[in-house]
């Protein structure tokens, strides 16, 4: 897979995408990640992104000539599966998402910065809009990385073990259920017996069943779908 990314600020994306799962996937050669400057593309002596709204109003947006320079020129180089832009004006970020994207081989980002981009781009370029929930940040990068981190687990060869992700919450509309490790017996507070008894059936139901006890108190609304 190949994630390309354009940013307004690329050294808050340069941390999340060097450690962890994601260094480890770039190390195997699973996943590359590119970051492209969107000032690279500013307009005139100053570089200019961004400039007041038409018809007036608090906040500035990004231009869309530099972002769509931007696009058209790595559009020459490749053709992508999806060009996602992260906004909270968006359907939320779900595991389902995230499943197809791992499928995908090609992905460009953009991150949204100020109010937003010219929605002339939205129009032409964006092909899926993605928000990781209902509230603002400053802008879109670490948005992006969330995204990121969530597709690129996925891609076989990535975990150590790939039946991991498929157990994780949200994978079957379930939240997962609880894990425990040694000792058995700490202070008194000990591990559920049915967990050392070796009976994988039983335990395999008593994790099917703490997994809708848990989903069923905290998230109910996953149920319903």
């Amino acid at each position: 897979m190949r994630i390309d990314i354009i940013t307004v600020a690329p050294e808050l994306l340069e941390s999340p995408f060097n450690h962890s799962i994601i260094q480890r996937a770039k190390d195997k050669g699973l996943a590359e990640i590119h970051l492209h400057n969107l000032r690279d593309y500013g307009l005139g002596n100053y570089r200019q992104i961004d400039d007041y709204q038409f018809g007036g109003g608090a906040g500035m947006v990004l231009m869309i000539e530099p972002i769509a320079n931007c696009i058209e020129d790595l559009l020459k180089e490749r053709d992508y599966d999806e060009i996602i832009y992260m906004t909270p004006d968006a359907q939320t970020l779900n595991q389902s998402i995230s499943n197809t994207l791992s499928l995908k081989e090609n992905i460009l980002i953009l991150t949204g910065h100020y109010k937003g981009v010219d929605q002339r781009i939205r129009d032409k370029y964006v092909t899926l809009e993605i928000s990781i929930g209902d509230y603002v940040l400053t802008g879109g990068e670490l948005a992006a990385a969330v995204v990121c981190d969530s597709i690129v687990r996925l891609i076989p060869g990535v975990l150590g073990d790939e039946t991991s992700a498929l157990t994780d919450s949200f994978q079957d509309n379930l939240l997962s259920p609880p894990v425990y490790t040694r000792p058995a017996d700490y202070k008194g507070m000990k591990v559920p017996d049915v967990l050392l008894s070796g009976n994988f059936p039983k335990i395999e139901e008593w994790r099917s069943e703490k997994a809708y006890e848990r989903t069923q108190k905290i998230r109910p609304d996953l149920l319903d779908e």
